[in-house]
């Protein structure tokens, strides 16, 4: 005979779950009106007419000769920024990572960290957070009055943003990996650089480069938006022709970005199985 079990039974922690899931549905409520959410203003016939006929507008995307040029000229371009934003953020990044990371401190060999080590690493982290907590929005807005409009304020914010993205990220990859190889460098007088490149990075190559593709993807898509600022790039010739209302040229450009997110996630996904 079958005995069928209770639910209590299949499934003792339902009664937190379902506490839990209560008590994000009433945070959500105050949090829905502070924020004004209201989707349904998106029926209104004053609202959704415009938006139906901007997106009617989008087929069939414009395909001429000249115009491909010149999305393929800014393609181009916006590849450019953030590849030398990368560039860039491995400067910054790769001396946050290696000042931060606890297990590539030779202070830090014997249990306790020195002080003045731990002051310094502290220093580093919170240096770290000033630069990803500043949107590359605002650095860009910042380096636009500084250097004037173009890709170089585009690289630069790109730069400082993630370069302290990066740097926190590859601190906590190095700390989260197996130590024994690294400790054992520092321990017979390696420094920093030799126990990372001898004893950290063998394990952590595939992780750190698969995180490095990923955030050259969200580079390029951080310069479409800086593009709407004068940054340059595809994303400065999307916001021109999103301000006249060129909803195929508008396609064409949306299509051009899929595309390069594409090829980075393929990069990424040969990376990772040549470091396998």
């Amino acid at each position: 005979m079958q005995i069928t079990a209770s639910y209590r039974d299949r499934d003792p922690a339902w009664l937190g779950r379902v506490f839990w899931f209560g008590v994000f549905l009433v945070l959500l409520w105050p949090m829905t009106r502070l924020t004004e959410f209201k989707p349904w203003v998106l029926l209104d016939e004053e609202n959704y007419k415009p938006a139906i006929n901007f997106v009617v507008g989008m087929f069939p995307p414009r395909m001429d000769s000249e115009f491909l040029w010149l999305v393929a000229r800014q393609s181009w371009r916006t590849v450019a920024i953030a590849t030398a934003g990368l560039t860039l953020v491995w400067l910054v990044a790769l001396p946050i990572s290696l000042m931060s990371a606890r297990v590539l401190s030779i202070s830090a060999i014997g249990g306790r960290m020195s002080p003045l080590s731990a002051a310094a690493r502290q220093c580093v982290r919170w240096f770290a957070i000033v630069l990803r907590s500043i949107p590359e929005l605002v650095w860009a807005l910042v380096f636009v009055r500084v250097v004037g409009l173009g890709p170089t304020s585009g690289v630069l914010a790109i730069g400082l943003t993630y370069g302290g993205m990066l740097g926190k990220v590859y601190a906590d990859i190095v700390e989260s990996s197996d130590t024994q190889a690294a400790s054992a460098l520092l321990k017979n007088g390696s420094g920093r650089l030799q126990a990372f490149f001898y004893g950290t990075l063998p394990q952590c190559a595939a992780e750190l480069s698969s995180y490095t593709v990923y955030r050259w993807e969200c580079a390029i898509r951080s310069s479409a938006v800086l593009g709407f600022v004068g940054a340059g790039g595809l994303g400065q010739e999307l916001d021109s022709s999103m301000k006249m209302f060129a909803g195929s040229e508008v396609a064409t450009m949306l299509v051009v970005f899929v595309l390069l997110v594409w090829m980075a996630d393929r990069v990424s996904g040969w990376l990772r199985s040549a470091l396998a």
